[in-house]
């Protein structure tokens, strides 16, 4: 089951890159602009970084999806070992008796709790990822705004400034008509 979640985790992430411009029929060569101009070094490096940034968000939010899923299947694999743990002390009075080191005498109680451990640090880790992933996405979102280009299904531009004033907290908005 790891092993397929794994995989799943690594088609996702790499289902999401864009064909190179080689592999694609029909379309026109890089160094040729719209306007039937050649692009320079630096029209192309901007190009491909917008490209970049577009694509990389929506490559970031899939991983968040997919990491979150991993740490939950980790999460319930624990639960499942720490269920079965409990089911053992609670079979007799002293099954799960602690030795002096702090272990259980019984081997395979001390068994469930470490992989129960393991799983938990392991699911731990995968929602760090996830988090790492989160943000990632979130700045990738903000840096793929453009001033002054904003969604067309908002019917009138506008500003909103937050600012101190004397005594609080302000807040203006300007719609403009």
């Amino acid at each position: 089951m790891r092993r397929s979640t794994l995989l799943f985790v690594a088609m996702l992430c790499c289902g999401g890159v864009p064909a190179l411009g080689a592999q694609v029929i029909g379309r026109q060569s890089s160094g040729i602009g719209a306007d039937n101009r050649q692009l320079t070094t630096e029209d192309q490096r901007a190009s491909f970084q917008r490209a970049l940034i577009h694509n990389g968000k929506w490559l970031t939010a899939a991983g968040v999806a997919a990491f979150t899923v991993v740490a939950a299947t980790e999460h319930r694999r624990s639960r499942r070992d720490w269920n079965s743990l409990l089911t053992i002390c609670r079979s007799a009075q002293d099954a799960c008796a602690v030795a002096a080191d702090g272990r259980y005498v019984r081997p395979d109680a001390e068994a469930l709790y470490q992989r129960s451990r393991e799983y938990d640090r392991r699911a731990n880790r995968w929602l760090v990822v996830a988090q790492a992933s989160l943000i990632a996405t979130t700045a990738l979102f903000i840096i793929d705004l453009r001033p002054g280009q904003g969604p067309e299904n908002i019917p009138f531009p506008s500003q909103i400034r937050v600012g101190s004033v004397s005594g609080g907290a302000g807040v203006e908005m300007r719609i403009a008509f």
